[in-house]
């Protein structure tokens, strides 16, 4: 009984502490953020706000382009994620599905480009983007977020399409749908969850993603909020609670769209890992 206590004490013990470790930076930047100016630089720590203010806010709010950066973040990371949840769909179909020479070597090939450094080819993105006259604009950025996150998708949405049984889609042809509506009525809703892991993935890389935008996007108003909040302690000079603040927003979508999507995505990530 001992050894069975033990046994149930130290992983729960273990993930207790990850989580504060993990949580602890989140619940202190917010903390910071509502505190009054005197209570961030007093010399005792202030674990929690005695009178909350939201003046922080308004400062990182009422900051030079906040809300065009705002829109540019949202076009880019948006229109990536679904520009590669397009692509992918059909290339995880035919990468499952149908069987050609050089298939597993294309497989290999998305495997290897996830793993692939993208800021060691930073350079030679600029120039292609520069020769054709395309700088301190959100198109090319937007192509080059999509690249970034389509291996991803591809791999694990090709596992979701290898789990579905064959006799489905086998089924659903017989009982007279095309291969196209046998995809869409019966392959893409057993989708959903390998969707939306991709997805919140997809969007996290692409909406904290800077060396690009940093090269690429010169102009002020049309850059993207990781580089605006790089420059927000430099434009504000020692204001730690409108930094802080600024960096709660800057979180904020991420936070809210994991809260969203966490359960589909932690069982998208086990089945991607055991299936295909």
């Amino acid at each position: 009984m001992r050894k069975s206590l033990v046994g149930r004490i130290w992983p729960n013990a273990t993930a207790l502490v990850l989580f504060v470790a993990f949580v602890f930076p989140v619940y202190w930047m917010f903390n910071t953020a509502l505190k009054p100016n005197g209570q961030i630089i007093s010399e005792d720590p202030v674990w929690f706000p005695g009178s909350p203010t939201l003046e922080h806010f308004t400062t990182a709010v009422n900051a030079e382009n906040f809300w065009t950066l705002v829109r540019n973040s949202v076009t880019v990371t948006v229109v990536a994620v679904g520009l590669s949840l397009t692509v992918a769909l059909f290339a995880s179909f035919a990468l499952a599905r149908m069987r050609f020479k050089g298939r597993r070597g294309i497989v290999l090939v998305f495997m290897i480009a996830q793993m692939a450094p993208w800021e060691v080819m930073v350079i030679g993105i600029y120039m292609i983007v520069r020769d054709a006259d395309m700088l301190n604009s959100l198109v090319p950025l937007t192509l080059f977020y999509t690249v970034m996150v389509l291996p991803l998708t591809v791999i694990t949405l090709r596992s979701y399409v290898a789990a579905v049984p064959k006799d489905l889609e086998e089924s659903a042809l017989v009982d007279g749908c095309s291969r196209t509506q046998a995809f869409r009525k019966v392959i893409f809703p057993l989708l959903a969850p390998g969707l939306m892991t991709t997805s919140l993935f997809g969007f996290i890389t692409a909406w904290n993603e800077f060396p690009m935008v940093l090269i690429l996007n010169k102009n002020d108003e049309a850059q993207t909020l990781p580089l605006w909040l790089s420059k927000f302690q430099t434009a504000f000079g020692d204001d730690w609670g409108a930094t802080m603040a600024a960096a709660s927003l800057f979180a904020i979508p991420v936070l809210l769209l994991f809260l969203w999507l966490q359960r589909k995505a932690v069982s998208g990530l086990t089945a991607g890992a055991v299936k295909g």
